[in-house]
């Protein structure tokens, strides 16, 4: 905005100088004639005592003008200064608005007004020759890489939030890394990054580990980090040291978790009347049981657990291992155990190792499976069968996820220790993803068996689904 300057003069003098040359050009013409002619009604008295009051009336009407000059001088002296104080604010929002598209310094410098003050040193430029990047200005030996702290001396250089950096280090701090090696992300040929995403845990991966050995967790399904040691059970079996934290171990470790699945069943009014034996094993003795039962269907690339109809002797862990220096397993104690048919069911066998929530899940699976022969549900459908005890291992799963999150909040009102705060997460994080694992099976029997038998529950309620499934060995639609 442009402000017209304005002259400042003194109005006294100018009506001064005017009052004057009226003043002696009236007393030129008011002066009278000498003339002998010059006949007149006014004798020379009453001629003086018009002059002074000709003289009064306009020294009145030139001090009153005198009053308008004053204040309208006073006028323009507020509009000037209205006027600069305009302007002074118009600086300042173009100033912020400028500094919101330029270099903005850190917190151990200022940029002062000056063009000529280093946006690096906060000093004077003076006669060196500056060097001019992101809008502001730099001595030579100032600009210089925030990440590495050495000089930049390319023309090409990349900005860290509001920092030069240079390229090379830019890429190092920024680019996508691998959740397993942290090394840059591979590319392909046409420069793109490629990489593996889970599903769920969401981590980045180089599409290499999944070829090259990399260790999982056989529960999380989690990549082992390389600064990280992953267990390693005695089958083979690696285990995170997250899931490790609530592992059971052996089959005396499981007893409590077996009597909390069967009040839940308690609590569906689905009560299982027979004493079932319960043992946990290894992966060699759940294989040669698996190949010894007649009943059942088997899908699933490693089984977990199994409901046992027939009589056979299975070594079970009798005492949880310890754990070496080395992260193996040690000093696990297995005896053989005859089981004997008094009923339908002989056993239910869980593979040992799994975290808690896991191995609940499947306890309550095969808890179904003993109940649906028990009450006499034969020859189902294979996706009948499996999608139906999947609902409830569903169904289980759910409540003790909300198990925890109340826990959370009762321990949180009592205790603010980040260790069970932190374990409790994990664990509410690994129970949804057990979730996420029913849900997005895609196996005919497990996974559109679980859809199929979940939408059922839904509609017409458990009770309603299983006397369906009884007369027609189908889900209700």
């Amino acid at each position: 905005m442009e402000w017209t300057k304005t002259r400042e003069g003194s109005g006294f003098e100018i009506l001064e100088e005017q009052y004057q040359r009226k003043y002696r050009d009236d007393r030129i013409r008011e002066k009278p004639s000498t003339s002998v002619d010059a006949s007149t009604d006014f004798d020379d008295q009453d001629i003086a005592v018009a002059i002074v009051r000709s003289l009064e009336d306009y020294e009145a009407e030139e001090d009153q003008k005198w009053m308008t000059v004053v204040e309208n001088e006073s006028q323009l002296e507020e509009d000037q200064q209205l006027a600069r104080a305009l302007q002074v604010s118009l600086d300042m929002e173009s100033s912020q608005q400028d500094a919101e598209n330029t270099f903005q310094p850190s917190k151990f410098f200022s940029l002062v007004s000056s063009c000529r003050i280093c946006a690096g040193c906060n000093c004077d430029i003076g006669h060196k020759r500056p060097l001019k990047r992101m809008g502001a200005v730099w001595h030579q030996e100032c600009f210089r890489c925030h990440v590495c702290s050495l000089r930049i001396l390319d023309h090409e250089f990349s900005k860290s939030g509001n920092r030069p950096c240079h390229e090379s280090c830019y890429k190092h701090q920024n680019l996508p890394r691998c959740y397993v090696c942290k090394n840059l992300l591979p590319k392909n040929a046409d420069g793109k990054i490629e990489y593996i995403k889970h599903p769920f845990w969401m981590q980045e991966y180089c599409p290499s580990h999944e070829e090259d050995g990399t260790p999982r967790c056989c529960s999380c399904e989690r990549a082992e980090v390389r600064e990280t040691r992953y267990l390693s059970l005695d089958d083979g079996r690696k285990l995170c040291l997250e899931c490790l934290d609530s592992s059971i171990m052996d089959t005396q470790d499981c007893q409590p978790l077996y009597v909390e699945i069967q009040e839940f069943y308690e609590g569906l009014n689905m009560k299982v009347e027979q004493d079932i034996p319960l043992l946990l094993v290894e992966r060699q003795a759940l294989n040669e049981a698996m190949e010894g039962e007649k009943n059942g269907h088997h899908l699933l690339p490693e089984t977990r657990g199994l409901c046992l109809s027939e009589e056979q002797t299975v070594s079970t862990i009798l005492r949880r291992p310890r754990i070496s220096t080395g992260y193996q397993i040690i000093d696990m104690m297995t005896e053989p155990c005859k089981l004997v048919r008094g009923c339908e069911v002989t056993a239910i066998l869980i593979l040992y190792g799994l975290p808690r929530l896991l191995t609940g899940t499947i306890l309550a699976h095969e808890m179904m499976h003993a109940w649906l022969r028990l009450k006499g549900y034969r020859k189902l459908r294979q996706d009948v069968e499996e999608g139906i005890c999947q609902v409830l291992a569903y169904m289980w799963l759910e409540s003790e996820i909300r198990s925890v999150s109340d826990n959370d909040v009762a321990s949180a009102s009592i205790s603010s220790s980040s260790e069970k705060s932190g374990g409790s997460q994990f664990e509410k994080k690994l129970g949804k993803f057990f979730k996420h694992h029913i849900e997005s099976d895609r196996s005919p029997a497990y996974g559109d068996g679980f859809r199929a038998g979940n939408q059922a529950v839904q509609m017409y309620g458990l009770k309603r689904t299983l006397d369906h499934i009884r007369m027609t060995g189908s889900f209700p639609y």
